[in-house]
């Protein structure tokens, strides 16, 4: 990490580059390393870690829409750094999520039992926007001429009534081919409990149109609850042959680079795998690069002593946020794609981190709306023009834009100074803004971060005081390169704890994909009283899981005694129609640790519902398996460094600051910042890859591991 060696070699780095070289000539890059790669909407993140040091690179590199791997080695080239020497290489991607919301998937067919063709069309009865008359449900991923049936059928014990007949199966490859179909999803009713029908599907599929990308929901998600399960596997086929390209390029790329080892794909369920396991599962991916933050999140915390954090990441297109309590971090299997108060969006069944987003970073473009109010997103400059500051061809005004205008940003210290922005530009883009509302362009720029702050405001409210949580209990961690600029700000209107800035907040996401495990994830629905329930059965549920997930991490080379395993089961009141999730005893199931899941199931169904039913008769849904691959992880090292604060003051200049006005800020060099300096709001921190603005009436700390602890003196 620079500032490590800065301080405690007592070394001054200067530029970048000067960083970088004096980092090769020590051996800061030419050690083992542990590697990680971001993509974001604006730009692609790198963190480097150094092994036998423990110093941390990191950098930043403009993402490539057009193809984003030119991204991921752009990155890697300004690191300078040596993958022969990289030993683990972990990467979050966003080609799932973009080929799915832009509609960039392959032509997918469905294969279904005869009489399910239309699950997709149908959905569920409710609806998010009851009394809409203009509600339309959402398109399915594959048209009705391409959703197919198979004249067989599984009753709900897995006893198969009608057999799979390989001849009507195979009669279906000319159509395929002559529609042009890439990718096929095979759901069929019932193989939750015998997926032997779908596999044999696949098997004669793949020996008639071995060209196309085949997914069966068996080897996805072994649940019932029919449109969840089809959606999920059918948008897994659609993203499958996108993914596989990618991932295909990427590491045929990073191999001539001088990768020895399989890089690995960072999950939505908090873990990793590698590329080969990725391939097969691309749904796993959908959250992929937002879920290293929370991960990193919870880490951070668990060195802190902070067990309640909601964190914050706003980068240039979106700002996502998650709350993890009690140092967990909530996994959902309800998560459903472009879902909104008014749109029903698609379900996806796989285990997701509990992350809420909306289209609000620098990028987000500023506009005014039909009524004449202004708006900030959801639509964003992206990477490609960028914000009208970077001067590469974007003319709208952007968040960027406003904070560049308002004083947060300043243009000479843009990723360090090796970027320049263009104050002109800025104030261009944000000139149509003031002049319909009459005001000075500061005033609009300052509107414009009001109203982006709003949006953001109400999206933390949901992850917490909507959900019954006090976010005075937490602390809040901001992370991102916008993340700094507007989290104190907003620290203060939700009257948290305190402020975490950490160390490397514009890379933050990617240092959490570090802090990770390989994970996956396992599901059987099998429902069964409790009080009556087989124990022998649970057990061999159990251990079937166990065996497959061993199975998938001798793929990617984890040893038996590196495998932890948590077993959970979805259980509810008889009568009832959802579940909840209850941890379940890893030792062998008896009527003992049936009892204690039971008293456990009645505790979360009071916590999470003010009620419970002791006396009630109680039923399992389904059994949960999360397997966790140990890998080794980066270790935060307290600062040793010892310097006068007036040694980071950098200079002043002015900062508009909404009510408060215009104020002169003192600006500071985070880098020269030692554990215990204090200083008061309002003022400007300034690093390579982000900027703190601390607001009136706010402190800052620097703690022993360096972050910026920020409080409210009213709070």
């Amino acid at each position: 990490m620079r500032w490590y060696v800065e301080k405690v070699c007592d070394v001054d780095l200067g530029s970048n580059d000067l960083a970088r070289d004096y980092m090769n000539t020590q051996g800061g890059v030419s050690m083992p390393m542990r590697v990680s790669v971001d993509i974001g909407g604006t730009f692609t993140d790198f963190v480097c870690l150094d092994e036998e040091t423990g110093n941390v690179i990191e950098e930043k590199a403009h993402t490539t829409p057009a193809n984003f791997a030119d991204g991921v080695i752009n990155a890697i080239g300004k690191a300078k750094a040596d993958l022969a020497e990289v030993r683990y290489f972990v990467h979050g991607t966003t080609v799932v999520i973009n080929a799915i919301t832009e509609r960039k998937g392959a032509k997918t067919a469905l294969i279904t039992t005869k009489g399910f063709r239309d699950v997709l069309e149908i959905g569920r009865a409710n609806r998010p926007d009851m009394y809409n008359y203009f509600y339309r449900k959402p398109v399915p991923y594959v048209p009705r001429h391409l959703r197919l049936e198979i004249d067989e059928r599984v009753d709900y014990l897995g006893r198969v009534l009608r057999p799979v007949r390989p001849d009507k199966v195979r009669t279906l490859s000319p159509l395929l081919r002559e529609e042009g179909v890439t990718a096929v999803a095979v759901c069929l009713l019932n193989s939750y409990a015998n997926s032997k029908p779908e596999e044999d599907v696949r098997d004669i599929l793949a020996e008639a149109v071995p060209e196309m990308e085949i997914t069966i929901s068996s080897e996805l998600l072994k649940v019932w609850r029919e449109y969840e399960r089809t959606s999920t596997t059918v948008l897994n086929a659609y993203v499958k042959p996108a993914a596989r390209l990618y991932m295909d390029t990427l590491s045929g790329a990073l191999e001539k680079m001088g990768l020895a080892e399989e890089p690995h794909a960072m999950q939505s369920n908090g873990g990793t795998a590698t590329f080969g396991r990725a391939k097969e599962v691309p749904i796993s991916l959908i959250e992929s690069g937002p879920v290293g933050g929370v991960i990193g999140g919870a880490a951070l915390g668990k060195i802190l002593g902070e067990e309640n954090i909601i964190t914050f990441d706003v980068g240039g297109t979106t700002a996502k946020t998650s709350l993890i309590n009690h140092g967990e971090v909530k996994i959902t299997t309800d998560y459903r794609l472009e879902w909104t108060p008014r749109f029903a969006g698609y379900p996806v069944k796989n285990p997701v981190v509990d992350i809420i987003e909306i289209g609000a970073g620098g990028g987000s473009i500023a506009w005014i709306d039909e009524v004449g109010i202004l708006k900030v997103g959801p639509m964003s400059a992206g990477a490609d023009p960028g914000p009208a500051c970077y001067n590469i061809g974007g003319t709208k005004p952007t968040l960027t834009d406003a904070n560049l205008v308002t004083g947060r940003i300043n243009p000479d210290n843009f990723l360090g100074g090796t970027f320049k922005i263009s104050m002109e530009k800025a104030r261009e883009a944000i000139q149509p803004i003031a002049d319909h509302f009459r005001i000075s362009v500061e005033d609009a720029a300052m509107g414009i971060i009001q109203t982006a702050a709003s949006n953001m405001l109400n999206a933390l409210k949901l992850i917490s005081v909507r959900r019954g949580y006090d976010p005075q209990d937490f602390a809040m961690l901001a992370q991102g390169g916008n993340g700094a600029v507007l989290s104190p700000y907003l620290a203060g209107e939700l009257k948290v704890k305190k402020l975490i800035i950490p160390n490397l907040p514009g890379t933050f996401s990617a240092w959490g994909m570090l802090m990770t495990n390989l994970r996956q994830d396992f599901m059987q629905t099998n429902i069964m009283s409790v009080r009556n329930a087989d124990t022998a059965k649970i057990g061999d549920i159990f251990q079937s899981m166990e065996e497959k997930a061993y199975a998938v991490f001798d793929g990617q080379k984890i040893a038996r005694g590196q495998v932890i395993f948590i077993r959970t089961v979805e259980m509810r009141y008889i009568g009832q129609e959802h579940a909840v999730p209850t941890p379940f005893a890893s030792a062998p199931a008896t009527y003992e640790t049936l009892a204690a899941s039971r008293r456990q199931f009645d505790e979360l169904h009071l916590k999470h519902y003010a009620f419970h039913l002791p006396d009630a008769e109680t039923e399992i849904v389904s059994f949960n398996l999360t397997a966790y691959g140990i890998v080794k992880k980066p270790e935060v090292k307290r600062l040793e460094y010892r310097g006068e604060l007036a040694d980071a003051v950098k200079g002043e200049r002015d900062v508009l600051f909404g009510g408060d006005g215009n104020i002169r800020c003192t600006v500071y060099d985070r880098a020269k910042l030692a554990p215990g300096h204090q200083i008061g709001g309002p003022a400007i921190v300034e690093e390579s890859k982000s900027v703190t603005v601390l607001c009136p009436r706010q402190k800052l700390n620097l703690d022993q591991y360096g972050n910026l602890v920020i409080y409210n003196s009213e709070v």
